[in-house]
């Protein structure tokens, strides 16, 4: 849930914030990639683009529902219960999405891919969208 929560509190750099943590998940995917690449082949690559792709959609569905939810709660006196099902729905988003774009790349790429390449995509990817907002709330 950090990206997430994270997202829902910061408020004025959000924007800014946001296009930064997409680029360090980008340069990691590219270079996980390269790395799968040069030693799988091109299967590798993309087994690895894959697995880094369903979390940084995930992470993007889940960051627009709550973009909505946000706009609806402000309308209304909200309480920490509504803040909390707000995230809680936002997490699930993610979780859902992530697990159907790697149920789908298992059943359409399933002769060519490269698990060990896929899990490293899957885990740098996931890694990067916690921990680098920690990075990036020190630099500001």
């Amino acid at each position: 849930m950090c990206v997430v929560t994270y997202l829902a509190e910061i408020g004025q750099n959000r924007e800014s914030m946001t296009k930064q943590l997409a680029l360090w998940q980008l340069y990691a995917a590219v270079a996980v990639s390269l790395v799968a690449f040069m030693l799988a082949g091109k299967h590798g690559a993309f087994s690895a683009l894959a697995g880094s792709a369903s979390v940084w959609v995930g992470v993007v569905l889940a960051l627009l529902s709550m973009r909505q939810a946000n706009k609806a709660l402000k309308k209304v006196k909200t309480t920490g219960g509504g803040a909390l099902l707000v995230l809680l729905r936002a997490e699930a988003i993610k979780i859902a999405v992530i697990a159907t774009l790697l149920w789908i790349t298992f059943k359409i790429y399933a002769s060519n891919l490269v698990p060990l390449a896929l899990i490293s995509g899957l885990a740098v990817a996931a890694l990067l969208s916690g921990a680098g907002l920690m990075r990036v709330n020190e630099t500001k």
